[in-house]
């Protein structure tokens, strides 16, 4: 879950951008960073059902956006330098970043360009999927094969590398956003849509925090197969089945209430990704002072109340300015010009 589409696409000029997407980018951002931080404190009912409830939709939203944000993606020069400079460099750049935390708080150096670490991991299926865009293009039932591919990956204990599971368990999300258009957007923002959107979210918090104890975690994180969850693959594929409607219910009832119109934090919604990316780095550490004060109902409130107001920094000019190297780095010196066949 640009990612500056979320995380991150070609937009406009921000006089010319819509606000609902940067809108949406910003509030799912807070539920990402929120999410992070309350995921220590799972040993908190409502911070364990809460994390459940987030985790259903908050990555499937984010996805979602970059599908719809990706649907004109080709190879042409410009937008596979793109590729390169907005997706594959900062993989690199935060995979040796992430390794730090890693090495001085637990005294463990490890590093594998192939097997995302933490958060890296939506990086490196945004760029598989992206890659894929012109294959889902040309299918007659682009969604029904995504469903089908998500299913079987579920049936195998997939390598780690290139972060397999989740790149084909969440694909139905991706090709999803391919495939939505204006309009579908434009239905959303109806008034009764938006009253429907608001009890649906209501009616899932419920439901995550009467049913969040009963459901294994690793349902809403997609690194399994069916078998290191513990159930067959005919029981698997329902629960997978299920998941992938539950979050895109909650991710179509998500994008209901989002505001359509220019808000304080429209302009932070361009920038999600510097949160998403940096955010890790506060979290790693952050985690390592929570006391008994943070075991508690008001403590896991206030924690993700700090995450909210995390997620609004790292979106902030001042942030983007000192981490744009990293982040969005300037690639042109190493491009060559665009080479024809002879």
């Amino acid at each position: 879950m640009s990612v500056a589409t979320p995380l991150r696409a070609a937009l406009p000029p921000a006089a010319d951008r819509d606000p609902f997407f940067d809108n949406a980018k910003f509030l799912a951002i807070t539920l990402v960073v929120s999410g992070h931080l309350i995921e220590g404190l799972r040993d908190v009912p409502v911070a364990h059902a809460a994390y459940f409830y987030v985790y259903t939709f908050h990555m499937p939203l984010f996805i979602v956006l970059s599908g719809y944000l990706s649907r004109n993606f080709t190879f042409s020069s410009g937008k596979a330098r793109r590729l390169i400079s907005t997706l594959a460099v900062p993989y690199v750049i935060f995979e040796l970043l992430y390794s730090l935390p890693r090495l001085i708080l637990y005294g463990k150096l490890d590093i594998s360009l192939l097997d995302p670490y933490y958060l890296t991991w939506f990086l490196m299926s945004l760029f598989l999927w992206r890659l894929s865009t012109p294959v889902w293009q040309q299918l007659r039932w682009p969604l029904t094969v995504a469903v089908g591919l998500s299913l079987l990956s579920g049936m195998s204990r997939l390598p780690d590398e290139l972060s397999m599971n989740r790149t084909l368990g969440l694909l139905p999300f991706y090709v999803l956003g391919l495939m939505l258009r204006p309009e579908h957007f434009e239905w959303l923002r109806r008034r009764w849509a938006r009253a429907a959107g608001a009890i649906v979210l209501v009616l899932g918090g419920v439901l995550a925090l009467a049913t969040h104890s009963l459901v294994k975690t690793e349902w809403i994180r997609w690194r399994h197969a069916n078998d290191a969850i513990g159930v067959d693959d005919l029981t698997g594929s329902l629960i997978r089945l299920g998941m992938l409607a539950a979050g895109a219910l909650l991710v179509a009832a998500f994008l209901a209430v989002t505001p359509a119109r220019r808000t304080w934090y429209s302009g932070l919604g361009a920038a999600t990704m510097y949160a998403y990316l940096l955010h890790g780095l506060v979290v790693k550490v952050a985690e390592r002072f929570y006391g008994d004060w943070a075991q508690t109902v008001a403590g896991v409130t206030a924690v993700a109340l700090l995450g909210v107001g995390l997620a609004a920094l790292l979106c902030t000019e001042p942030v983007r300015r000192a981490t744009r190297w990293a982040v969005e780095p300037r690639m042109s010196w190493a491009f060559t010009g665009l080479r024809k066949p002879g």
